[in-house]
């Protein structure tokens, strides 16, 4: 026997938390995992469990006591080895989970092997990760293989998450340096690349610890490598440290995620990047090209921007954010008319050639020419990252874009296996993956979820943002759709007017025959915070009415929302009533605005 200290592990972002129960006392015998205390941060309860089986020689913790990572809990005077290799006993559930579906027996591999688990999740992004979570919390033993070092996915390590702050981080800047008209003037700022990066990375580090701690705390197994089906019942898994793993499933997950189109008439040189590369700031170019004209591409222009460069943009279609009505775009394109030398639209990038001091870049198009660049970016779109996996081994179909193919319960062609997120189609975006995943974990539990919602909203996060959802008035008139539209110019706000945005706008779509809102799209600070009320009010079928006459805080940007459904059934006195038609004719601002 030897005894040996229980400290607080790791647990992600949480530090200086509260003791609020205490489940041991001297002389306990404990079992692995056994729950020895609970703690509580602003965010969550937390169990932290036993690590192994022992009996309890000190207890150091008490109730109301604050503790962080390395705090000691206890000492155990540890049991044989042999009973240290004894997992603990699950408790019986109490009456209250019941409801809770049953895990469901697995020996599902060709081979009749038990499983190793209820549920596989291949993927540790935002869809694998809630997928994984979800089925914990159902009380499911959980493998996740993962591909990379860390939790979180592209999202969390080298998309969503460090681009938004690299966005803040430009966008502050470049806001300071327009105080100067209001009275507040700055010294020119100096960019330290160093410390940015190692911002960005620290911003990334907090929310993959926060993963791997509720990972563990959910007792969700987590597997380094790649892995490939076996059949509809196991996969092969390539493990990083060497060897291999196969592991057996009663139900899987797929949310391996997608990587980025690589164009193949680009040379193989370290100033061509994708947005992964773009991310790590290898240095502020000069003169930067940035070839597609979406989300990614405008969003990582405008950090390199602030920083300091000179952009230009190629787009092969005739407008920028080619899912976005034309004035919201233009709206956009005013305020950042500053930000390009030029905007390529209906262009194309024909040959580059790298030499030694510059990137030379030939396109096609109505201005086409020759131009030299010391960046390149290629932002052409993303591709589902299901080739690896073997899907044929395990009866899984994917369509002609390399999607794969599912129902609303996310369910594949292999009633056991589930994908979510980017492999399963457009839009590429974390939160739809998050809600699918929700879905799969509740179906493959069997709960009766689907994937039913009517909407998915899209955000990109340039400086001003735009952000939009459901129908947009363009794509419906092209398809004989009628409707009706309400749009409330920021000049009329006066919180806009107030911090220098009153070149926004709030547009609203609805249908003429019910009135009910379809669409809508924002263009402004803060746009993609503001744009899950339109999202909720077409989820609830609300019509004008009911968000006009929904009270908005005033002043505030938001309210440009229920001012936007107010011009849509006239009555909006925010604008001047010589200019005011129902249904959202184009309406001049006040000049008199609370």
């Amino acid at each position: 026997m030897s005894i040996t200290e229980i400290r607080v592990p790791e647990m992600g972002d949480f530090k200086d938390v509260a003791v609020i129960e205490v489940h041991i006392k001297l002389g306990d015998d404990v079992v692995l995992d056994q729950t020895l205390v609970v703690l509580e941060s602003d965010k969550a309860s937390i169990d932290v469990p036993s690590p192994f089986a022992g009996r309890i020689a000190s207890v150091e913790l008490a109730i109301g006591q604050r503790v962080s990572k390395g705090a000691l809990i206890a000492t155990v005077e540890a049991a044989a080895a042999a009973d240290e290799a004894k997992p603990a006993a699950k408790p019986e559930a109490p009456a209250a989970t019941a409801a809770a579906p049953a895990a469901t027996p697995a020996p599902s591999s060709a081979s009749g092997a038990a499983a190793d688990c209820d549920v596989l999740v291949i993927g540790g992004g935002p869809g694998g990760y809630s997928a994984a979570f979800r089925a914990a919390d159902l009380g499911q033993r959980v493998i996740m293989v993962e591909r990379d070092a860390t939790l979180g996915g592209v999202c969390l390590n080298v998309g969503c998450i460090p681009s938004k702050a690299l966005l803040h981080v430009a966008a502050v800047k470049e806001e300071a340096e327009r105080l100067g008209d209001h009275g507040v003037v700055f010294d020119t700022p100096t960019v330290v690349l160093d410390k940015l990066r190692s911002f960005k990375a620290g911003v990334v580090t907090k929310l993959t610890d926060g993963l791997k701690g509720m990972a563990r705390l959910r007792k969700v197994e987590v597997v380094r490598g790649t892995a490939k089906f076996a059949d509809s019942g196991s996969v092969e898994v390539e493990l990083f440290d060497g060897g291999n793993r196969r592991i057996v499933f009663a139900k899987a997950i797929v949310a391996a995620g997608s990587v980025p189109v690589k164009l193949p008439f680009l040379p193989d040189d370290p100033r061509i990047v994708d947005s992964t590369g773009a991310l790590e700031l290898p240095f502020i170019p000069e003169r930067m090209l940035v070839i597609g004209g979406g989300i990614i591409g405008l969003e990582m222009a405008t950090v390199y921007s602030g920083l300091g460069a000179r952009v230009d943009v190629v787009e092969q279609l005739d407008k920028l954010l080619p899912d976005v009505d034309r004035d919201v775009v233009e709206a956009w394109r005013k305020r950042n008319a500053h930000r390009f030398d030029a905007i390529f639209l209906g262009a194309r990038v024909e040959i580059v050639v790298a030499e030694e001091d510059a990137l030379v870049v030939t396109t096609s198009g109505e201005v086409g020419g020759v131009r030299r660049y010391d960046l390149i970016l290629q932002s052409a779109g993303r591709r589902p990252a299901a080739e690896a996996l073997q899907l044929a081994s395990a009866g899984v179909t994917i369509d002609a874009r390399g999607f794969i193919e599912v129902d609303a319960q996310m369910r594949t062609r292999a009633a056991n296996i589930f994908a979510v997120g980017d492999v399963t189609g457009n839009p590429m975006l974390a939160h739809k993956a998050v809600h699918q995943g929700h879905v799969a974990a509740e179906a493959a539990t069997g709960l009766k979820s689907f994937m039913d919602a009517k909407v998915v909203p899209s955000v990109a996060y340039t400086d001003p943002e735009i952000a939009w959802v459901g129908v947009t008035e363009d794509a419906a008139k092209a398809g004989g759709r009628p409707v009706e539209v309400g749009k409330f110019p920021w000049a009329a706000s006066g919180r806009a007017i107030a911090n220098g945005a009153d070149y926004g706008l709030t547009k609203l779509v609805f249908d003429k025959e019910t009135h009910r809102i379809v669409g809508g799209a924002i263009v402004g600070p803060a746009a993609g915070d503001m744009i899950g009320e339109i999202c909720l009010a077409i989820e609830m079928g609300a019509d004008a009415v009911d968000i006009g006459k929904t009270i908005h805080p005033h002043p505030t940007l938001g309210e440009t929302i229920g001012m936007a459904a107010e011009v849509a059934e006239g009555v909006c006195t925010d604008l001047p009533p010589t200019r005011m038609r129902r249904w959202g004719r184009e309406a001049a601002p006040s000049p008199i605005v609370g």
